[in-house]
């Protein structure tokens, strides 16, 4: 079908014209060996704009979390996470099959927060029955919102009052820093240096096509390079993707904003329409629920049929707005879901 509506994530954007440019002109060489001068580009460009002393370019979010997690934890520790959080449900539980790493679920309090007196519960005692809890993960954004600095100024403070270290799964940091207003690039450095170690994708909605960032200390990302290298993530060649990232840095961080407007007109444009509660979109994704006998699979169908696609499952839908969808797309899409939710209510 022509002129698909592809809702369905940020991380299926296509590298633009000027960043495929970027690639075929890209200088690389053996990064295992540590001499593809892109990636050793990227690397230095990335910890100082967040302010880090290091930063190790990998092949996604997922192997950076699970590097940092590694990389923080030995056998029998344990990490703290929001029980939705993406390093928790929705990676594979790596750091279990591969580190002996125990997670340990807190409620999600709604709206992207985390109770300070959930985290502080669930620190464990110096006691041969419990795992020693080591880690704190937070993520930001967090379902599509932003968390609040006074939140991650506690949350933070508390770990370290009880010897945790931080992590910081920022796979759309810099949504969330545009959402916080001012200059992202400042907003991003802001929220990543309240952390031990952040990870950072530019896959999502900076729009290249492969590759994530891991920042932290040299010593820990010495570290994280190794287990890069025991998760079979060297890559060799890698500049040509370093070079769309760099490129994104350099032109896709303040268009960032251009989605979440788009976000924003398909919320208000899809508001009142029978069979779904649309939330507010804080950021670059829109959640919705069902309601009225609409079942998400059913509607997740119709609307592929129609050209627009989303996710679905009991009883909430996302629709995600990125790089390659346009504010005519946005008005069209909120058109045929309000035709198709018609249509299946009567």
């Amino acid at each position: 079908m022509d002129n698909v509506i592809d809702l369905r994530s940020d991380t299926v954007t296509r590298p633009t014209d000027p960043m495929r440019a970027a690639m075929a002109r890209a200088d690389v060489g053996d990064d295992v060996f540590g001499d593809d001068p892109a990636v050793n580009a990227l690397q230095e460009r990335v910890a100082e704009l967040l302010g880090f002393p290091a930063a190790l370019f990998v092949s996604s979010g997922t192997q950076s979390n699970l590097c940092a997690l590694l990389s923080h934890c030995g056998r029998g520790d344990e990490y703290l996470a929001m029980w939705d959080a993406h390093l928790y449900t929705h990676e594979g539980g790596g750091a279990a099959v591969l580190g002996g790493i125990q997670p340990q679920p807190l409620p999600d309090r709604g709206e992207g927060t985390i109770d300070l007196a959930d985290i502080e519960a669930a620190v464990k005692p110096d006691d041969p029955h419990f795992a020693r809890t080591r880690l704190l993960c937070l993520e930001n954004t967090h379902g599509g919102t932003a968390m609040a600095p006074e939140q991650l100024r506690a949350a933070t403070a508390l770990a370290r009052r009880h010897s945790l270290a931080t992590h910081l799964d920022g796979a759309r940091l810099f949504n969330a820093a545009v959402a916080g207003g001012g200059d992202p690039r400042q907003g991003a450095r802001r929220i990543a240096e309240r952390f031990d170690s952040v990870s950072v994708c530019f896959s999502k909605g900076l729009g290249a096509p492969v590759g994530s960032a891991l920042l932290g200390s040299r010593e820990f990302i010495g570290e994280a390079r190794r287990w890069r290298k025991a998760l079979g993530g060297g890559m060799r060649q890698a500049g040509v993707l370093a070079a769309a990232a760099s490129y994104a840095l350099d032109h896709h961080v303040e268009r960032l904003a251009e989605d979440h407007a788009n976000a924003a007109l398909f919320v208000e444009a899809v508001g009142g329409a029978k069979g779904l509660e649309v939330g507010a979109a804080r950021t670059n994704m829109v959640f919705a629920r069902a309601v009225a006998g609409v079942t998400p699979p059913d509607l997740v169908e119709r609307l592929a049929a129609r050209g627009v696609l989303c996710t679905g499952g009991r009883p909430y839908f996302r629709f995600v707005f990125h790089l390659d969808v346009s504010r005519q797309d946005a008005e069209r899409a909120a058109i045929v879901v309000r035709q198709t939710l018609a249509d299946a209510t009567g």
